[in-house]
């Protein structure tokens, strides 16, 4: 379904539901000013089409002893197929890693990597680096996380 698509019920349907999925469908209703049926029939064409895709419940990192969050900036002068499946897969394989970018320009992959402390960040880099070879990795580490969504600007 085409952004242009979206009607401004859907994009309000869209926006209740990314400030609160667990909503009542009678509460989303209320909230953008129509009834239960349509609505629901809204979100069942919107997840039809993907816009809508899995949900989920967002947790607390700190409640969790997650502490530590980095910002690995990864450079590398392999750019075979092969030691990109193998980055693909060691990358996708890790549950500390929470995001995984490709970029343009002089590094070639970000990652955004939730552990306990340095010590944990460690163990998950030298596990890294024995399933790859990486020609230059550097760790940043998120003094204060200022801002923090999964809100799309609907």
């Amino acid at each position: 379904m085409p952004a242009h698509d979206l009607d401004p019920l859907d994009r309000k349907i869209l926006a209740e539901l990314q400030q609160d999925a667990g909503q009542s469908l009678d509460e989303i209703a209320r909230k953008v000013g129509s009834s239960k049926t349509p609505v629901w029939n809204r979100i069942r064409k919107l997840r039809d089409a993907g816009v809508i895709g899995r949900q989920t419940v967002l947790l607390d990192p700190d409640a969790l002893g997650l502490e530590a969050c980095f910002f690995v900036l990864i450079r590398t002068s392999e750019h075979e197929a092969d030691w990109q499946d193998r980055f693909l897969r060691s990358v996708r394989a890790r549950p500390e890693v929470l995001e995984a970018h490709r970029l343009a320009g002089e590094i070639d992959y970000i990652l955004k990597v939730r552990v306990q402390n340095a010590r944990a960040y460690d163990v998950f880099y030298q596990a890294l680096i024995r399933d790859v070879r990486i020609y230059n990795v550097t760790a940043l580490l998120s003094m204060e996380e200022i801002k923090a969504t999964t809100i799309l600007p609907v």
